[in-house]
């Protein structure tokens, strides 16, 4: 799960983010390439997302992870990190992820098209950004809480939503997201992973299970090759 082989990997710094430490990475593929914005956990940047980027790009999507916690710490230290996301200015670092999505569309070579995968904290900004960008075309929230109920009649995108089956705090909040992506008729696929926990997808924790991670991942792969190349 962990090569990076056939995609090339360097730093991007999009001016719209002030300069931040923005891993990218693109694959092989027949250009123009969709883009995916992939959005880390509670955590920020590490390398568990640089990685998640890369295998993005493995797929033959242009990637890019931004860091909500670039102004605030140098990465890697996930404890400190943890304890800046109490003190992180909400609005600021969402107006960041949709300023990434705006630069990642502006590359050479990519197609108008752009998707988003998001863990955790990231998985609720999936969600915000599937509410706030009408022509976002596929959201992959795992484990996000729902963004507020009068929002998702905006939604446009096609959602593909993944849940631990022992998650209390987040699935509490998908009943009345369900009922509000119904009532908008929004396009959705959920699925509840059985014996699972918050964080399955994350192979650097003991949280990780490795059949609902990767059965996980190719449903997310096969959404974007039929959404964002369709």
């Amino acid at each position: 799960m962990r090569g990076s082989r056939g995609a090339t990997s360097n730093t991007i710094r999009p001016r719209a983010t002030d300069g931040a430490r923005v891993p990218g990475a693109a694959g092989q593929g027949e250009r123009p390439l969709p883009v995916v914005l992939v959005v880390h956990e509670n955590r920020g940047l590490n390398p568990h997302i640089e990685d998640v980027a890369r295998r993005v790009a493995l797929e033959n999507f242009v990637a890019l992870a931004p860091d909500a916690l670039f102004r605030s710490r140098l990465p890697g230290d996930e404890d400190q990190a943890r304890t800046l996301f109490q003190k992180l200015e909400q609005p600021k670092a969402f107006e960041d992820f949709v300023a990434a999505t705006q630069f990642l569309r502006s590359q050479p070579d990519t197609s108008d098209r752009l998707g988003v995968v998001g863990f955790c904290y990231g998985g609720a900004i999936a969600s915000r950004l599937a509410a706030a960008l009408p022509d976002l075309a596929a959201a992959v929230p795992f484990y996000g809480s729902a963004p507020p109920l009068d929002t998702v009649g905006n939604i446009k995108a096609e959602l593909l939503l993944h849940f631990a089956s022992n998650d209390e705090r987040v699935n509490a909040s998908w009943p009345s997201y369900e009922a509000a992506l119904q009532a908008a008729g929004v396009k959705y696929t959920a699925y509840l992973y059985p014996d699972t926990q918050h964080g399955f997808h994350n192979d650097t924790t003991p949280r990780y299970d490795a059949e609902a991670a990767q059965l996980a991942w190719r449903r997310t792969v096969e959404l974007f090759n039929r959404v964002l190349r369709g």
